[in-house]
């Protein structure tokens, strides 16, 4: 079976998450669990990169749909980096594009947060 690993780390209010290998409905509960933690800890400005990603369904498109809501009510967001070209035609056949902000590298995402001066 195919494995995703998650790796978080912070930079300034900003958390990112790094995930590498296939994000499907096997393992879409595990990235669930970091979105769980980072809304407890009170942590929802979010930076994820898809470096690593080789391959996204369905379901783990399903988990930003679930959580960006919550971000966005508290005054963060989920932004997205380092997508593969692949990986980014998925997110584009299904017009993510126009709900996420999608950015070439991580320090991008992070000074868009830092101009839009969110907590």
């Amino acid at each position: 079976m195919a494995e995703l690993t998650i790796q978080t780390r912070e930079e300034g209010k900003v958390n990112i998450i790094d995930l590498s290998g296939y994000l499907d409905a096997h393992t879409a509960p595990q990235l669930e669990n970091v979105f769980n933690k980072f809304i407890e800890e009170g942590k929802f400005n979010i930076v994820v990169s898809f470096t690593e990603l080789q391959y996204i369904s369905s379901a783990g498109l399903g988990v930003f749909m679930a959580y960006v809501e919550t971000m966005r009510e508290n005054n963060g967001d989920i932004k997205f980096t380092n997508l593969s070209e692949s990986v980014y035609n998925i997110f584009d056949l299904l017009g993510f594009p126009m709900l996420y902000e999608f950015f070439k590298d991580e320090k991008e995402a992070l000074a868009k947060f830092n101009e839009q001066g969110k907590n």
